[in-house]
């Protein structure tokens, strides 16, 4: 395990590297879980080298205290990594080294991609998000980089920001893992009490039970469905509902064959916001 925290450090690591079998980079906030260790697993099994970014990037975050409450475990991500590989080669640098002595926010067209859902809710996360991914892009250079589905409008932005911005690198999404109740892996959920770790299992369900409704019900009445159902469990607060075509992450008005959706859903449990998705058809 190499653990560098320079850009200069960085370098010097890439320069050693062969790259005949690739180079593959899993950008992370650290507070690692074994949905990570899936895109770390994916990342070693088609590259010959891999680093592991650990970065709490604060241009992505738009309320402060959330940002401060960010767990950082860069011990026990470490450790966590060598249970997977010893290969491993992190990247944990300061804000300081990333963003020198003003953390500025780039802004990109996204065409349209970062205005619903999360975006309507989170004012210039994206931004802030293909801020540091591509920072982190040019600095590796890496063959592919690899994302979780659990935040798959941000996986849907950052293949636009490579197109966008023509970064030669593959961008790689790996499903979502789950705890064994259903909940999306989450480093938010360590913030949660036992009673409401349970008891969030009911956003998966409740997405799964939407997903068989859509197979033989309108968009509109399955919408209303899971708003209902939220309703009756005052612990979750549901943010939104949506239902997007999978390419453009336009809103359904009617469903279309051969058209591709997922559900979304952001629910808000003991201050803590949760993120989910699933696909539909």
């Amino acid at each position: 395990m190499v653990l560098v925290r320079t850009k200069k450090e960085l370098a010097s690591l890439l320069s050693s590297f062969r790259k005949t079998k690739g180079l593959g980079l899993v950008p992370t906030m650290g507070a690692l879980h074994q949905g990570h260790m899936t895109l770390v697993k994916e990342a070693i099994s088609q590259n010959e080298n891999v680093i592991v970014s650990i970065f709490v990037n604060p241009t992505q975050f738009n309320n402060k205290e959330d940002l401060e409450k960010y767990p950082q475990t860069l011990q026990a991500d470490i450790a966590l990594l060598k249970e997977v590989s010893d290969k491993i080669c992190v990247f944990a640098p300061n804000v300081e080294e990333i963003y020198a002595d003003k953390v500025k926010t780039k802004v990109y067209d996204f065409e349209g991609l970062d205005k619903v859902m999360e975006g309507e809710f989170r004012d210039d996360h994206f931004n802030g998000v293909g801020t540091i991914v591509e920072a982190l892009l040019i600095l590796v250079k890496p063959d592919k980089a690899y994302f979780g589905e659990k935040d798959f409008q941000q996986l849907q932005i950052i293949k636009k920001l490579v197109a966008v911005e023509n970064i030669d690198v593959e961008i790689i999404g790996c499903p979502i893992v789950r705890e064994p109740s259903g909940l999306a892996m989450s480093s938010r959920n360590e913030r949660l009490s036992s009673k409401m770790r349970k008891e969030a299992s009911f956003i998966y369900k409740t997405l799964t039970t939407a997903k068989n409704k859509f197979g033989i019900e309108s968009a509109k009445d399955v919408l209303e469905w899971v708003e209902s159902e939220f309703l009756k469990h005052p612990d979750l607060d549901l943010e939104y509902i949506a239902i997007t075509d999978v390419d453009t992450l336009t809103p359904i008005q009617k469903k279309q064959k051969n058209r591709k959706y997922r559900a979304f859903v952001a629910v808000y449990t003991e201050d803590i916001r949760l993120i989910d998705n699933i696909a539909l058809n």
